[in-house]
């Protein structure tokens, strides 16, 4: 590995802590957070999708499961022939890829290998729709993830490729955020301003 892959890497690793650490630290982050609930809850009317992947927000991330929640019930009130059902990702170590287990409020859940809370003997779904935490995002729908690489290489995988959409708050954004090579852009990005990606 050269000198400037390591330099790249490390840059990328300060960055990411100095991200969460700010995140943590925002002292409107309960406002932030119903702004963005909004913001999905309006985004999402219209989609055609029954299945939707998310995740157990960790780190000060926006929590996406009350909106989903919502998105779950408006479904059954308007008597839709086919159940909307929410999915959180299960790692498999292994392979180092995610699956999506359904999940549903108060249903059994446990943690993974990571110590995060995973839904417990539900059954495996596929979503056509996936909402992405991002650490921080730049112009063109590019995420700053946690480095382990688990949403590239599970999209890598899924079939068919759902759609992906990126959620943050406004303090996430990078100006001069440049990808790499590998990095897949987001079909989406939302944030507690509204529709950031596409613009």
């Amino acid at each position: 590995m050269d000198n400037s892959m390591d330099e790249k890497a490390l840059a990328k690793k300060v960055l990411r802590k100095a991200l969460i650490e700010e995140r943590l630290n925002l002292p409107d982050r309960l406002q932030r957070a119903d702004l963005l609930q909004r913001v999905m809850r309006i985004w999402l009317v219209g989609r055609p999708d029954h299945v939707i992947g998310a995740y157990w927000p960790i780190k000060g991330e926006f929590d996406p499961l009350p909106a989903l929640h919502r998105w779950k019930e408006d479904g059954e009130l308007l008597d839709e022939p086919q159940p909307r059902r929410i999915g959180l990702p299960v790692v498999d170590k292994v392979h180092k890829t995610l699956t999506f287990w359904a999940w549903y409020p108060g249903c059994p859940m446990e943690e993974d290998a990571y110590g995060i809370p995973k839904p417990k003997g539900t059954e495996v779904i596929v979503p056509t729709l996936l909402f992405v935490p991002c650490v921080g995002y730049g112009a063109g729908g590019y995420r700053l993830g946690y480095g382990g690489g688990f949403y590239d290489r599970t999209l890598a995988t899924l079939q068919p490729k759902p759609f992906t959409v990126g959620l943050g708050y406004t303090q996430g954004y990078l100006d001069d955020f440049e990808p790499e090579a590998h990095d897949v852009p987001l079909d989406a990005i939302l944030n507690d301003n509204g529709v950031v990606w596409p613009v």
